[in-house]
Order: structure tokens, then sequence, then C-alpha cells
């Protein structure tokens, strides 16, 4: 199955960080907070402005984001643990270094 989202919507697939303090001290699943960084999976066409013509997306699939803790609705696709958002509960894209480098 596949999925598209609609309007200014995104999905998103969380990114899982090491379950290992620095120490070696492995952390339960139960204390573990669910990590606000993830991966954009698919991207709708974007919102309607006033004119009615539609205003494309800042993110795009394959960018890693940063969202708030609390946002998103949580779905399962195909067994798979995935968020659908906003565009606006998006807080910023993670550039990888390489790029920053490049740039500068």
């Amino acid at each position: 199955m596949s999925f598209r989202p609609l309007h200014d919507r995104i999905l998103v697939r969380r990114v899982e960080f090491q379950e290992k303090t620095k120490g070696g001290i492995i952390i339960p699943d139960t204390v573990k907070e669910k990590p606000s960084e993830g991966e954009v999976v698919a991207v709708g066409p974007g919102a309607r402005n006033e004119a009615g013509q539609i205003q494309t997306l800042d993110v795009k699939s394959g960018d890693r984001i940063l969202f708030g803790k609390w946002s998103g609705t949580e779905i399962k696709i195909n067994g798979e643990d995935l968020l659908i958002m906003k565009e606006s509960d998006v807080l910023g894209i993670v550039e990888a270094q390489d790029e920053q480098k490049q740039a500068a």
C-alpha cells in the first residue's frame, strides 16, 4: 500500500537513537522519550493561498526534520509506525555537516 498526504501534510518516520548511555547503561523502552527528529517519507502537494493557488511545501522527501514533542498523529502503514503532521508542526530542517562546509 502506498500513501500520499493531502494538502500541507507530511508523513514522517521517527529517527531512533542509541539505547545506551555513554556509561553503557541500557535505557528500557518504558523510560525512553520518543525522539523529536525524523525523516520525511512523503509530502502533500501544498496548501492553497488566498488566491486559490497551491503553495508548495518547504520540506521534501528525504529531509531530516525536528518537530515538537506532541506533534503529529501516529499511524501504522505496512506494519511501520509513522507520523502524519502539518508542515507548520516542523520546527526546522537538519542539514548535514558536509553541506554546511561546502556552502562556506
